[in-house]
């Protein structure tokens, strides 16, 4: 007989059913416990039919869970999920007695919580990677004010950084061909720089000077994980708004091109938090564009500096600046600074450098730089190459940077030692241009005079 059609048709009633259980209920109302049952009762099936029934009957209990309730489902599946503390000490010490892979692997399969299983199994049916995606999706809103919620979080990472490695992950090219429901997710999804309206978008993917990409994964369906947008340039672009807006690329068809510049990436699932697709994605696409058009030379960013109005308006509440540096900075407090260009190159003069400090030098706590765009690209292997005034000069721009964006240099030859660098040393990679800067900084902080 013909085992696909078989195994077709199989499918096709498990989802049927699915899709029944899901849309009636069982006739009770939702309840942790009740959902608490399901979940062991899963766990106990030994058969593939049933476990595929099992598991959508589950996930359509959660669903019907209110705030409330799904609150309650994460803690008694943190404290009934666990591993269990008597099979690891048992485990453990038939480890210690014969220390061979057999005993090993018990002890490996010991320390597993329940719950990871119990997500997997979950997982079996149809659509259940998606919903899988959003229960964690969820739980993050939780951590906050619930860490001890965080045990569960770091299974369901564990299990998606396997079920969403590159392997799996397939890039395909956004264009005005795409089918409407994909671009209808790229308007909703796009986080850096909103798309305003389907002309918007329809300019963002012109031929002649832009491209987009997006990585796709099997079980999530015409659903974008994450997805970049780049601009065909002459030269580094040192502003957002004339790219924005379609004007001064000096681009009239893509061959004429000598960069390309990454100037939105968003990340789509917010239930994917974590798991790393970034990295992976720039890479690739930098090979596309190479292959595509040999004849680009340059792949850079333009990036928003997230955080840095913040940290600049906390050194001047400290006080820890200069009084001349601090009296210059005190001009932000003009409305509409950035139309007066006298007013603007005396805040330029102190303002880069201090962004420069602000980006090579101010590290969080593990040691990493403290800007989360730059620990992005320095540990994809690119370079912090130029720090671009007033590159923004939208409302978020100048609230979120007081106006400035950086370009990350891609330089094909020295992505694995900048990337290797950073990692071990937590090294950024600077051009002579930036580390000029970071050292008028420190010279700034003793009060010195600098051109």
């Amino acid at each position: 007989m013909n085992m696909t059609f078989l195994q077709e048709l199989f499918q096709s009633i498990t989802q049927r059913d699915a899709l029944l259980r899901r849309r009636q209920g069982d006739g009770e109302p939702p309840d942790h416990r009740r959902l608490i049952e399901a979940c062991h009762t899963l766990l106990a099936s030994d058969g593939e039919a049933s476990s595929i029934a099992l598991a959508s009957r589950t996930l359509g209990m959660y669903q019907r869970l209110g705030t409330d309730e799904r609150e309650r489902f994460f803690e008694r599946l943190a404290d009934d999920f666990a591993a269990d503390p008597d099979a690891i000490d048992a485990a453990y010490t038939r480890y210690a007695e014969r220390r061979d892979n057999d005993s090993l692997g018990a002890l490996f399969r010991a320390c597993e919580p329940r719950r990871q299983e119990l997500i997997r199994r979950l997982n079996l049916t149809s659509g259940g990677t998606t919903e899988l995606v959003h229960m964690r999706e969820d739980l993050l809103a939780l951590l906050r004010d619930r860490p001890e919620l965080t045990p569960i979080d770091a299974d369901f990472a564990h299990l998606f950084g396997s079920w969403f490695n590159r392997g799996f992950l397939v890039l395909k090219r956004i264009d005005w061909n795409t089918p409407a429901s994909i671009l209808e997710k790229i308007i909703h999804y796009e986080a850096v720089h909103e798309i305003r309206d389907w002309n918007d978008l329809r300019r963002r993917l012109d031929a002649r000077d832009r491209r987009c990409f997006a990585f796709f994964h099997p079980a999530i369906g015409d659903d974008p994980l994450i997805f970049v947008e780049v601009a065909l340039h002459k030269g580094l672009p040192d502003r957002i708004q004339p790219i924005l807006t379609g004007d001064d690329s000096g681009v009239q068809d893509p061959e004429s091109a000598d960069s390309a510049a990454f100037f939105g990436i968003s990340n789509c699932q917010m239930g994917l938090r974590g798991i790393s697709f970034g990295n992976f994605l720039i890479k690739q696409v930098v090979q596309e564009l190479k292959q595509e058009l040999p004849q680009l030379k340059h792949f850079v960013t333009l990036s928003p500096v997230p955080g840095f109005a913040h940290w600049l308006a906390e050194q001047r509440e400290n006080e820890t600046l200069s009084k001349d540096v601090l009296d210059t900075l005190a001009e932000l407090d003009t409305p509409d600074w950035h139309a007066d260009v006298e007013r603007c190159e005396r805040l330029k003069s102190v303002i880069k450098p201090l962004a420069a400090r602000y980006l090579v030098d101010e590290k969080n706590s593990r040691g990493l730089p403290l800007n989360p765009v730059a620990r992005f690209h320095l540990g994809n292997g690119a370079e912090l190459h130029r720090i671009n005034w007033l590159g923004d000069v939208s409302t978020k721009g100048l609230k979120q940077a007081v106006g400035l964006m950086v370009n990350y240099l891609y330089v094909l030859d020295n992505i694995e030692r900048n990337h290797e660098n950073y990692i071990a040393n937590a090294t950024v990679a600077r051009s002579s241009e930036v580390r000029d800067l970071a050292r008028k900084a420190r010279k700034l902080a003793k009060g010195e005079t600098v051109k």
